[in-house]
């Protein structure tokens, strides 16, 4: 295969990776969400979703494999299939998380040499609408910002990252919103975008976004993605950078 054949693959790699996000977020009537998504080299390890399950309460993904580029995102199509499956009939993400541990030890275990691809951080969620309440857990992923008035307060991990351990340590996280809370979740690519100089975007400048911007969920996610450019100086990105926002109106 030349280098043409390779690219034309890759590109079409993408485009079906593509397909497997959603289009657009639900709609609501009790908050407004909105994604945006940007990979390196067109392939990557982010992934998300979305889903409304059958008694009202609303499923919400975001994760990251290890690595990035081709074989994170053949690693990150196998996961993402299983999650949804595993998710789209179940209000519990200890058991979604549960299941992802050890579908990842599975493959890791036909390897020695590969098993360090098949791991992954996760955060998982599940927001009852009537009561605003969430039950989450947060596997080893950066965590997610709620801004609530003039603070942020973080969601920190409850587990280590899937797929490293065999019988690991899960335990579940609850967070009851307020009206008028958003609800903050991203990948380690927003936060580690570094400029010349090698410096990170970092936490403090999300933070300081999340409290300065008042703008509407899409709005704000725009405004983000045009500092990290500015912040980069406009280069190609080296790692996947994925943002989601949820503003709660009770």
């Amino acid at each position: 295969m030349n280098s043409s054949d390779f690219d034309l693959d890759v590109k079409l790699a993408a485009e079906v990776q593509k397909l497997l996000f959603p289009k657009s977020s639900p709609l609501c009537d009790w908050c407004c969400m909105g994604v945006k998504f940007r990979m390196a080299g067109g392939l990557g390890g982010d992934y998300f979703d979305f889903i409304s399950l059958p008694d009202g309460c609303q499923f919400v993904m975001i994760g990251d494999v290890t690595g990035h580029g081709l074989h994170a995102s053949v690693v990150m199509s196998l996961l993402y299939g299983f999650i949804y499956r595993a998710s789209i009939n179940r209000c519990d993400p200890l058991r979604v998380a549960g299941d992802v541990n050890a579908f990842l030890e599975n493959f890791a275990k036909r390897s020695w040499e590969l098993d360090h691809y098949f791991s992954t951080t996760l955060f998982c969620g599940m927001i009852n609408p009537r009561t605003l309440e969430m039950h989450y857990v947060n596997a080893g992923h950066v965590p997610p910002m709620v801004r609530r008035g003039l603070e942020v307060l973080e969601l920190s991990a409850t587990a280590a990252p899937l797929g490293f351990f065999e019988n690991p340590d899960i335990s579940g996280g609850h967070f009851q919103f307020s009206r008028g809370d958003r609800l903050f979740l991203y990948t380690d690519g927003v936060v580690e975008t570094f400029n010349g100089t090698g410096e990170f975007f970092g936490t403090g400048a999300v933070k300081d976004i999340l409290l300065r911007d008042g703008s509407d969920h899409l709005t704000f996610l725009d405004h983000l993605f045009v500092d990290l450019d500015n912040f980069s100086g406009g280069g190609p990105i080296t790692d996947d950078r994925t943002a989601i926002v949820i503003d709660l109106h009770g």
